[in-house]
């Protein structure tokens, strides 16, 4: 398979598209909001996992950065560096199918070989219409604090997978000896297919003038400290309120692990988090949850039985593990 074949191959499939020159020329429109995102096998996924499930994730993560500006995603450029055995067809052919189901166009990227499966992606969005950019900056005293969805759930799913755990077909092998359950199959199922929550992302530009948000991909607390950072604010985080799937208390003890621990800093759960002035509510078909307070005192709380510790900046750092 020669990359002028692949292309070929890749184009007969997309139809008319930007792809062909050496850089896209996109329409013009409205502004736009650029992020990128990699996939790197041994870091962000097990090397053995199928390469469709490997593309519709690359996909979701970036889509989830989107949803946290409130924007409408347009464009992708895709960067795909894999090994010999890699079976890229499958990858582009569930990358594809994942662009036309969020209404994304492929405009072009870069193909190569590599020793180690990497797939990086740059997406493109517009500034929804009568809508505004949402902002990490946005939070201010007074403001509530949410959650779009629950978390910890993928980092147990995670746990799993390291474990054994693995898709296949329409149901989860789960890793030899452990009992099943639907919450373990329902936490490896979040973790390697995310939702991004962009319909609420578009609502809380459309209805809402003030509030910050980001998406939690590092972990609750690490990303609420960048959330109080930008907007020079602290928080203080009810633990009774967090938001916790159905089971996840007991498959985190079976996985050995705090479940407040791991829906503080596990990560990679790609909810919102978000604040909104007091009064101000999202609309219940969403399943967000109120879990706390934006403050003028600096410093990120957690209060539990009472008693309110500081809650340090805990999750994954991206050069220090």
């Amino acid at each position: 398979m020669t990359e002028d074949r692949l292309l070929d191959w890749l184009r007969r499939r997309l139809g008319p598209s930007l792809l062909g020159d050496d850089a896209a020329v996109l329409p013009a429109g409205r502004p736009i909001a650029v992020t990128v995102d990699s996939q790197i096998a041994g870091t962000h996924f097990v090397p053995d996992l199928d390469p469709a499930v490997v593309a519709r994730r690359l996909l979701a993560v970036n889509l989830s950065d989107l949803a946290a500006m409130g924007t409408e995603p347009a464009y992708a450029f895709l960067a795909l560096s894999v090994p010999a055995e890699f079976d890229a067809r499958r990858f582009l052919a569930a990358f594809v199918a994942a662009c036309r189901q969020h209404g994304v166009e492929l405009a072009g990227g870069d193909l190569a070989r590599s020793p180690v499966a990497t797939a990086t992606l740059t997406l493109l969005g517009r500034r929804g219409q009568g809508g505004r950019w949402l902002h990490r900056s946005g939070a201010r005293a007074g403001h509530r604090l949410w959650l779009g969805g629950t978390v910890g759930e993928s980092a147990a799913g995670q746990r799993l997978v390291a474990l054994g755990a693995r898709p296949k077909g329409r149901t989860i092998d789960l890793p030899p000896g452990f009992q099943p359950s639907a919450a373990a199959r329902r936490a490896v199922r979040r973790h390697l297919t995310p939702v991004p929550q962009l319909e609420l992302g578009r609502w809380l530009g459309r209805h809402s003038r003030q509030g910050g948000a980001l998406d939690v991909s590092d972990g609750l607390a690490r990303d609420l400290h960048r959330l109080c950072r930008e907007s020079a604010v602290g928080a203080v985080v009810e633990a009774d309120a967090l938001p916790l799937a159905p089971g996840f208390a007991a498959l985190a003890g079976a996985l050995d692990a705090d479940p407040l621990a791991l829906a503080l800093s596990g990560g990679e759960d790609y909810v919102l988090l978000f604040t909104l002035p007091a009064g101000v509510a999202p609309p219940e078909a969403f399943g967000c949850r109120e879990i706390g307070t934006i403050t003028k005192r600096s410093g990120v709380f957690l209060r539990r039985g009472g008693r309110s510790e500081l809650l340090p900046a805990i999750g994954w750092d991206h050069l220090g593990g």
